[in-house]
């Protein structure tokens, strides 16, 4: 095995977080992998990497060699496409997540023209609303509604989601319907919490998008958004709600908008990855199809941005 390959198992291994899941990626048998770091740490002499039973981590000089190692790795890249030339197709396991509220509107329908660009990258697709820590989880990337904590990871802003308030005709035949802003506080709603703790998801207010402003007295509250879209068409409460996620209930009509001037509150769409050097190439692939799919999505829902950092 050649130096460069030696490099490029090593970079996987870092970036997947586990020998196995590098073995995954690469389509390789587990013992290669761990061969080829074995290989590795004895021709330059220095260890890189602390294995436990539960999970790895570089030692101070594998630090120092991750580093040098992606830029190498960008550079042989680089050399080989200088002219046009070498490209190599994407191919190997990709992992993603993406929230319960883009699964169904967004993405399941047009997951199948990402197949047929790449029929050889293995997908692996969460939908999930509770958080996920790629590097533990194996996620390669992460679609995010809504404003971010601060991370290491890197963030790109695709869209701009428009929200809208809403509740079952039910709810609004027996608490009546609020016109105005300041009506809303008389209502309960159907609260939304993620992660470990019960916190609600605070409300918006226009003008300071994305920033929380209350929080309604809630008649339910739930962590998953399928099952809080359930509970705004069963009367249990008003949803401030991404416009995507109830287009066609507001169509139909077995939900109703109220309060439209709170419509100027849009939430941004952004995709999250780890901050490297050397993104593998199908999920470099994926990162420009999923950019690509929102600008081509465009509607009254979704305004994609002109950020393409």
């Amino acid at each position: 095995m050649d130096f460069a390959q030696q490099l490029r198992i090593f970079v996987a291994v870092v970036d997947n977080g586990s020998f196995s899941r590098a073995a995954e990626a690469l389509r390789m048998a587990r013992p290669g992998v761990t061969n080829a770091i074995n290989a590795l740490e004895a021709d330059i002499g220095a260890r890189l990497i602390h294995r436990t039973t539960r999970r790895l981590s570089l030692t101070g000089e594998g630090e120092q060699f991750y580093d040098r190692a992606t830029r190498l790795l960008t550079d042989i890249s680089d050399a080989r496409n200088l002219f046009g030339g070498g490209g190599v197709s994407p191919r190997g396991r990709l992992r993603i997540d993406i929230p319960v509220a883009l699964a169904r509107p967004l993405f399941i329908d047009r997951i199948p023209s990402f197949k047929q660009l790449y029929p050889e990258v293995d997908l692996i697709l969460g939908v999930s609303d509770q958080p996920v820590d790629l590097v533990v989880d194996g996620v390669d990337c992460v679609l995010r509604i809504g404003e971010l904590a601060p991370s290491s990871l890197v963030a790109r802003k695709l869209a701009s989601i428009t929200m809208v308030i809403c509740g079952s005709p039910s709810y609004l035949e027996a608490h009546g319907t609020p016109r105005a802003i300041e009506d809303l506080r008389a209502h309960q709603a159907v609260n939304y919490f993620s992660g470990r703790g019960h916190r609600p998801v605070a409300w918006s207010m226009p003008g300071d998008p994305g920033l929380p402003q209350f929080t309604l007295r809630s008649g339910i509250m739930v962590n998953d958004t399928e099952a809080f879209v359930g509970c705004a068409l069963n009367g249990l409460g008003l949803i401030q709600v991404p416009g995507l996620v109830v287009a066609d209930h507001l169509s139909t009509g077995s939900l109703v908008e109220v309060v439209p001037e709170m419509r100027s509150i849009r939430w941004p769409l952004s995709i999250m990855y780890p901050n490297r050097q050397h993104l593998a190439p199908q999920v470099r692939a994926f990162i420009d199809w999923v950019t690509e799919m929102v600008t081509a999505s465009a509607s009254e829902w979704l305004y994609p941005t002109a950020d393409r950092q």
